[in-house]
């Protein structure tokens, strides 16, 4: 298979995006570990999933906003699966407000986890993938963080430093064989899209040119692909996963 023996890492894996993120790496032919906070439950059987499918499979508990816990992460990883070939960032929480409301807490965590737990992971694998001279680093983004979106300052502002982020370690690691890309979802069917209100969902739709909301495995089909060696040419980009939402 085309990742037949390559090791991921996959942060916020244990729901939505990030869980699908993890299966396709796996029936692709990855071992992955999966980074969670809370959902002890579902990381274990995403674990379990990845395991049926003849892959090792790895659930680490940590914070992606604490650089300590990132670093020991990857330092667990190479312990149990000997390197890291392939990082996907997909971590992200929302703490929407609009400005003039948005107290210094929102703001701050929306930037620790969605932006900086980014830096975290990329600053844990980059002197990995320099030293074996390969890698692939694919950060999760989103159309917002090109767009703006009424009332998600702070996650926007996220997102859009989360693609210069993108673009400036496409450059630094170029020289090592790594390549780094981003994956810009629209609105995707997760648990959360379901529980929201039916006028929310229609104003979404409304903008959405295939007229459906993304499906979550829909967005993992991209990142596979920027995982493997068919988008070896492809480094710095930003793909849009969004039916035309951003159109």
């Amino acid at each position: 298979m085309e990742l037949e023996g390559k090791n991921a890492i996959v942060t916020g894996a244990s729901l939505g995006i990030g869980s699908a993120i993890a299966l396709d790496l796996a029936k692709n032919g990855a071992n992955v570990a999966i980074n969670y906070r809370k959902h002890d439950t579902e990381a274990n059987a995403i674990c379990d999933e990845i395991v049926k499918m003849g892959r090792r499979g790895l659930a680490v508990r940590a914070d992606v906003a604490s650089f300590k816990d990132a670093q020991d992460m990857v330092a667990t990883v190479v312990k149990e699966f000997g390197r890291v070939d392939i990082l996907v960032n997909n971590a992200g929480v929302n703490r929407d407000a609009v400005i003039w409301k948005m107290t210094e807490e929102q703001w701050d965590e929306a930037l620790a986890i969605n932006l900086k737990g980014y830096f975290n992971y990329i600053r844990g694998v980059a002197p990995l993938f320099k030293e074996q001279g390969s890698g692939k680093i694919v950060n999760v983004t989103s159309i917002n963080g090109m767009r703006g979106k009424f009332g998600q300052s702070n996650y926007t502002a996220a997102k859009a430093g989360i693609i210069g982020l993108t673009k400036t370690v496409a450059r630094e690691l170029a020289r090592s064989n790594v390549n780094c890309n981003a994956v810009a979802p629209g609105l995707i069917e997760t648990e959360m899209m379901k529980s929201a209100p039916e006028d929310v969902k229609q104003k979404a739709l409304a903008e959405i040119v295939l007229g459906r909301l993304g499906l979550p495995e829909e967005v993992a089909w991209v990142v596979s692909f920027l995982c493997s060696e068919k988008s070896r040419h492809i480094t710095g980009e930003v793909i849009k996963v969004d039916g035309g939402q951003y159109i």
